[in-house]
């Protein structure tokens, strides 16, 4: 199944945690955070404004993004979890 959002929205998938810190300690499951890092999956058309005319967005699938810890609403497309969200919920493009 494809998937394309609409608009100005962004489908991403989350980057999973590392499961150890820095200093060598192993994080459970139930005490890892949810990370605030993905990758585009797949991009809408753009924002459309008050003329009429779209504009396009600045993100692109493939692009590693980093955006709020609250941000976008979780969803299951194909069997896989995955996030919608618009694209000013993206705080940035990484590297």
């Amino acid at each position: 199944m494809s998937f394309r959002p609409l608009h100005d929205r962004v489908l991403v998938r989350r980057v999973e945690a590392e499961e150890k810190t820095a200093g060598g300690i192993i994080i459970p499951d139930s005490a890892k955070e949810k990370p605030a890092e993905g990758i585009i999956v797949s991009v809408g058309s753009g924002a459309r404004n008050e003329a009429g005319v779209v504009t396009p967005l600045e993100v692109k699938a493939g692009d590693r993004v980093l955006f709020g810890k609250w941000s976008g609403t979780e969803v299951k497309v194909a069997g896989e979890d995955l996030l919608i969200m618009k694209e000013s919920d993206i705080l940035g493009i990484i590297g």
